[in-house]
């Protein structure tokens, strides 16, 4: 069933093929997606002052997301973050004054889980 979301969704992922997945899916539920290849494409876009969520991936080249998640803290954004990772184990951990993220998703992750979550992020805001 497709609705209609005027809310932004940022996904931010090296990996080309999970960046078309999630633009795929997120716009079948009818969600506006910005997608990059890099956590520092994403901080030098517009698109950071209007996400009203980011999926980020932990592992990148160049600036990891968790280093993301920390350089938004640190300017003071509070974007919900939703970390989706190929690692195992215990998440990473943020910085000392990062809040705690919203969920973290190993990959293959669940559709079904990761839009109950989105949801549930939007309803908040």
């Amino acid at each position: 069933m497709e609705m209609s979301h005027s809310a932004i969704i940022a996904v931010v992922d090296d990996d080309e093929s999970v960046r078309i997945a999630l633009d795929s899916l997120l716009r079948s539920y009818g969600y506006t997606v910005r997608v990059f290849a890099s956590a520092e494409a994403f901080l030098s876009s517009s698109a950071v002052q209007g996400t009203a969520c980011l999926i980020s991936d932990i592992q990148m080249p160049g600036m990891s997301g968790i280093q993301l998640y920390d350089d938004l803290s640190a300017r003071g954004l509070t974007i919900p973050v939703i970390f989706i990772t190929g690692y195992q184990g215990q998440p990473p951990q943020v910085g000392p004054h990062s809040p705690e993220p919203v969920a973290w998703f190993p990959k293959p992750f669940p559709c079904a889980q990761l839009l109950a979550c989105i949801e549930a992020v939007l309803d908040r805001r």
